[in-house]
C-alpha cells in the first residue's frame, strides 16, 4: 500500500453533503451545537471502499469511532465529548494501524470546533474497542496517553472543514518530526489529507495527489 496514512483527519475531487446546515433555516448553531454536530458525523464505521474501487493506488482502509466514558466523570463542565478511533486494513481488520483517543470540545478562544487528538498507551488493549458495549467502553483518564495534534474545525453550507496549526504538530513517526491535516466533514464521511515531513521539509508519508475519502457504512 502506497503511503499510508499515519494519522486520520481537501478533497481532491469536491463532493456533496447532506448536511442540515444547507437547508432553509439560516439560525446559527451555537458552539456546543457545533461540538454534538461534529461528534454525530465522526461516531460509526467508515471506509474507502468506494474510492479504491477507482483507484487501484488508494488504500482500503475502514475507520471506526465510538464515544467512550471517561471513569470517575459524568457530564464534562467545557463541553468536551471523548471518542476512540482507530483505522485498519479491510483485509487485516484485527490489527490497526492507526488507535486514537479524541476530545472533541468547544473551543471560545477560536470560535471552532476543536479535535485534540491521544495516543493511547496500551495499543494492544484497544484493539476492536468500538464492538464493546457501551456500558464496558470506560476510560481512566490517564489511560488517554500522550496529546499529538489538534484540529480545529468551522462549519460550512456541506458540514465541517478543519485544520492543524498553520505549521502543523510536532512527530516522530516513520521519518516525520512534523505532521499537517485538513479534513473535509459531513454526515455521509471524511475526506482527510494528512502529511508527515521530515527535518529537511520534504513530505515522507500521506496524502498526494488526492485525499483519502472516508463514506460512512450504512
Amino acid at each position: 500500500m502506497k503511503r499510508l496514512s499515519a494519522i486520520a483527519l481537501v478533497a481532491g475531487v469536491p463532493w456533496l453533503f447532506t448536511s442540515h446546515l444547507a437547508a432553509a433555516n439560516p439560525v446559527p448553531l451555537s458552539l456546543a451545537q457545533q461540538t454534538n454536530e461534529v461528534v454525530a458525523y465522526l461516531e460509526g464505521t467508515m471506509d474507502t471502499y468506494l474510492q479504491a474501487a477507482t483507484n487501484p493506488n488508494a488504500p482500503k482502509v475502514r475507520m471506526t469511532t465510538c464515544r467512550i466514558t471517561l471513569a470517575g466523570t459524568s457530564e464534562s463542565p467545557d463541553g468536551s465529548v471523548f471518542l476512540y478511533q482507530e483505522q485498519a486494513l479491510l483485509t487485516d481488520l484485527d490489527r490497526p494501524y492507526r488507535q486514537r483517543f479524541l476530545q472533541i470540545s468547544p473551543s471560545p478562544a477560536t470560535q471552532r470546533v476543536r479535535s485534540l487528538s491521544f495516543r493511547p498507551r496500551n495499543l494492544a488493549d484497544l484493539a476492536g474497542f468500538c464492538a464493546r458495549p457501551a456500558s464496558s467502553r470506560t476510560v481512566q483518564i490517564h489511560e488517554l496517553g500522550t496529546p499529538v495534534c489538534s484540529v480545529f474545525l468551522k462549519p460550512t453550507p456541506t458540514g465541517y472543514i478543519g485544520n492543524t496549526p498553520i505549521d502543523g504538530c510536532p512527530a516522530n513517526f516513520r521519518g516525520a518530526v512534523r505532521i499537517t491535516n485538513q479534513i473535509l466533514l459531513g454526515p455521509d464521511g471524511m475526506d482527510t489529507w494528512d502529511r508527515g515531513f521530515d527535518a529537511s521539509g520534504k513530505q515522507v508519508w500521506g496524502a498526494e495527489t488526492e485525499s483519502y475519502q472516508f463514506r460512512r457504512r450504512r
